[in-house]
This record gives structure tokens, sequence and C-alpha cells, in this order.
């Protein structure tokens, strides 16, 4: 059923990604007769954040980034943050194992393979960051199968690339779990949005902009698109918003005028990638290979070597090396960062510069960097690496949340936030990572923000616990219901599971 200007569609989506795609998608399970508009300025879905090569196409799992398990100075290592994510990503396999069961993703090797993740760190204080680090996850039944090694023989066989060449009297080390993934969340958003768009009550609207979001006394939302093409004007009222739209979602937050959006701001981070699509290459690693971060660095610019799968063709990506640009998204204006500042949310924005100084050093730095300095990185990785494989492809551009704080003025967020009215009619989801990976427990936080009323036995419920089995079971405590849906959506995903 297509949308007409001016009809008035239960929910409007705002942003063709990752995160559109799998809330509308999970409305659509929980209720049918629900009518659906999504609108995007771009002339397909996942043009921006979600496109395959603007992320890194972890399957985040919190496997092996090491920024989720911070080491206190007294030596021992926090990884509840990582098991958060951990059980997040539960989530979002079980929601594509529905969709797959269904038969509405025909096949999930469109966008999920299987690929181990590991952490590797060399010198004597970061081995003992991994050692200890191991150690606490491998106790949990979430992370049952996590090998490590500090023999640089077994890490070779994990990973040929990065030992050879090295200096064999180097202290190195290593964990491995094999039941990490790639995920193309470009694929994906596509199959998403194509099994929608296949149902009745949904439409998707290409080459048209929110410019307007005004709540009417009714308590709708009148939601104003511009064609981009001849930018002629049309207008929707609907029930309730989601802005999911990366980098832009500041903007049209600010522009519903909610209190609660008040005092909001952003930063935005750019990535550069080197890429190397040598087939003589790529099927000699087979891994997500994650070491430690820069001192003063975002959690995005993790240094990584990852094997990607995109389009049927393998390839290997590293980095990203984090840069600046004004812009919030790639596709955006260079004026971005500017418009974005508002009496409300300069003094959280200048708070945020005066406290992240090191930030600041880390990213000038890293925009001063030469081709040269960026390829010797690659080689702390992989130290025979030669340049001619590798050339620099450009990543999607993100958004960190600049937050307001009673105490602090302001505070530099490094995940994803919703942003809800008080009145449930209207949420804004910001910031980055790990994002995609998240993006069903993501959905299921709109539902029990702005739909509780919804979730009961009479209602949602039933069809929310046959698409997401463990809904209402904490997977961090309950080993058996964690090893039962890992078995079983590794089955129907057709990836790795011990």
């Amino acid at each position: 059923m297509a949308l007409r200007p001016n009809d008035s569609p239960d929910v409007v989506l705002i942003g063709a990604g990752i995160m559109s795609a799998t809330l509308g998608t999970v409305l659509k399970e929980l209720d049918p007769s629900l009518t659906v508009a999504l609108f995007e300025t771009l002339e397909d879905c996942a043009q921006e954040s979600s496109q395959a090569w603007n992320n890194a196409g972890t399957g985040h799992a919190a496997n092996c980034e090491l920024n989720y398990t911070p080491q206190a100075p007294d030596g021992s290592v926090d990884i509840s943050k990582a098991l958060e994510v951990n059980t997040e990503f539960d989530l979002s396999r079980q929601l594509w194992a529905h969709l797959v069961r269904k038969g509405a993703i025909p096949d999930p090797r469109a966008f999920i393979h299987p690929c181990p993740h590991m952490s590797f760190v060399w010198g004597e204080e970061n081995v003992g960051f991994l050692r200890a680090r191991y150690r606490e996850m491998s106790a949990h039944h979430c992370y049952h199968g996590m090998e490590y090694s500090e023999d640089g023989a077994t890490i070779a066989d994990w990973a040929p690339l990065i030992m050879e060449g090295r200096d064999s009297g180097e202290p190195v080390a290593a964990t491995r779990i094999v039941t990490g993934t790639d995920v193309d969340y470009g694929a994906l958003t596509h199959c998403l949005v194509a099994q929608l768009s296949a149902q009745a009550g949904f439409a998707v609207h290409y080459n048209r902009q929110v410019v307007g979001l005004d709540r009417e006394t009714d308590g709708r939302w009148r939601v104003t698109v511009a064609d981009t093409y001849d930018g002629t004007r049309e207008a929707v009222r609907a029930k309730f918003v989601f802005i999911g739209a990366g980098g832009a979602s500041l903007d049209l937050l600010q522009r519903s005028g909610i209190p609660e959006g008040r005092g909001y701001g952003g930063f935005p981070v750019s990535g550069i990638w080197l890429r190397c699509d040598s087939d003589t290459v790529s099927r000699r690693h087979h891994a997500k290979v994650y070491g430690k971060a820069a001192s003063g660095s975002p959690p995005m610019s993790v240094p990584h070597l990852d094997t990607r799968v995109i389009g049927g063709k393998t390839s290997l990506l590293f980095g990203p090396y984090a840069g600046f640009s004004s812009k919030f998204l790639k596709h955006g204006s260079p004026t971005d960062l500017f418009r974005s500042i508002t009496p409300a949310n300069i003094v959280p924005m200048l708070d945020v510069a005066k406290d992240n100084v090191a930030l600041t050093e880390y990213l000038i730095g890293q925009v001063l960097q030469s081709g040269h300095h960026q390829f010797a990185t690659l080689q702390q990785f992989f130290p025979t690496a030669r340049r001619s494989d590798w050339k620099e492809a450009v990543a999607g551009q993100r958004v960190q949340i600049i937050k307001p704080d009673p105490e602090r003025g302001g505070v530099l967020e490094f995940g994803t936030e919703l942003v809800s009215a008080a009145d449930r009619s209207l949420v804004a989801l910001l910031g980055a990572s790990p994002g995609a990976s998240t993006a069903a427990f993501i959905a299921i936080e709109v539902l029990e923000r702005c739909f509780s009323d919804r979730l009961t036995e009479a209602a949602w419920l039933p069809a929310l616990t046959r698409m997401i089995p463990t809904y209402g079971i904490d997977l961090k405590v309950d080993a058996a219901a964690c090893r039962q849906t890992r078995a079983e959506t590794a089955a129907l995903l057709k990836i790795e599971n011990v």
C-alpha cells in the first residue's frame, strides 16, 4: 500500500539505515496492521554508516574489542560492559534467525559469514593485560570457547600474516573465539527493507529529506519532507516518529523542539581505511584482529585487521585512522557542526572540549599523518605488508554524543543513546558504536520505552517472544539459555558454535 502525502501513518521512520530497518521489521512482526512510512534523503537504503565499506562489519559481541574491558590500577579487568554488548548481540542473532526461519531472508550468507574474532598485543605490559582479560572472560559462560596463547607458532596458525616477519623475541599474546562473525550491514539492511516493502501498509520514500517536525494539537507529528530533486514539499501526520538518521539525527531532534533533547550536541569523527583486494593476501588471513587503542583515541579508532566478505568477494580492511571533518554525514555539509551549535548546547560543547584535550591532540595527529605513517601502523599488525597491495578508502562519518550534565556541564559519550519525548510519541537515536550490531536491542528498548502498554500477553508479548525467545531472560546469568540460543541461531545463520 503506497502512502500518499497528507496520509496519517501510525509510524514514521526517518533514515533508511540498519536502525530504522530493524525497528520497522520488529514493529511489523508484532502488528502487521501498522502503517509505516520510511523517508530517506538518498536514492537507496544503507548508503551512510550502514553501507558495508563504511563500517568494520564486526558482529560486535565484545569478543575482541579491548576498549570494552578496561583495566583498573590494581591490574584487574572489568568485563561488565563486554558482557552487556555480548548478550545484546544475541538479540540481533535471534531476530535474524527468526527472519531466516520464516523465509523473510532466504539465505543468511547474503549478509553474515563466520569469522574468528581475535585480540592481539605485543610488549610485556600489554601481554599482562590480555592474560588478565582472558582469565576473567574465559571463566564466564558467555565466552565459552575463547582460546589464549603467548606462543608465536600457535598465533601464526590462527593468523599467519600478523606473525610473519615479526621479531621472535618480542612478547606477544592473542585470544581467539571462532564463533565470531563478519556482517555486511548494508546487505542486511537491503534484505530487511525488501521484505518490509513486500508487506501491506509499508512504504519507503527515497530522495525525500525531512525538513520539519511539528507537534499538532492532537499530539500527532506533522512530518514535512522535501523532494531532493525539485524541492517540492509534502507532509504526513504520524502518531509515532523514530529518528534513526545517523549523523542527521541531532539536527532532527533539535527541529522537534522536545525539551528532552535540549542541550545535546555532537562531535563528528571521520575515518580512513586501508583496503586490500588481493586474493593472494586475503586468502591467508581469516579473522578480525583487534589491537589496543592509542591514548586519547575514540573507541571506533581501535586498530584492527579484518576479513571482509562483501558481494561475495573477500578483502582485508585495516584501520580506521581517525580524522576530523565538520560534516555529520559522509554525504553531509561542511556546515553541519556549526549549524548544530545552539544557545542550549554551547556550554556542554565547550566543557567537553576542555575535558578532552587528549582526544583533540590525537585527532590533530591523525589528520596530520602522512600515507607513510599510516602504512607504518599497518605494518605493526602485518609486518610484511606491501604498499602496492593496499589502497585508501574513506570510512563512514560518526557523530559522538555531547550530553548535558548538571554537574560537569557536558560529557562526551562514546556509545548510543535514545532521547525520547515525555509522551513517548518521538524518539531519536544518537551516537555510534556498537551501533548496528545491537540494532535489535535498541529496537526492543524503543518498544519498552514508547510501547510498553502493548507489551502484554493480550497484545504484543507472545509475538515478541516468538521473535526473540530469550526476551526477559538475562543471558549473562542463565548459562543454559545462553548455550541453547547460540546453538539454535548458529544453525540457522550458518555460523560457528562451540
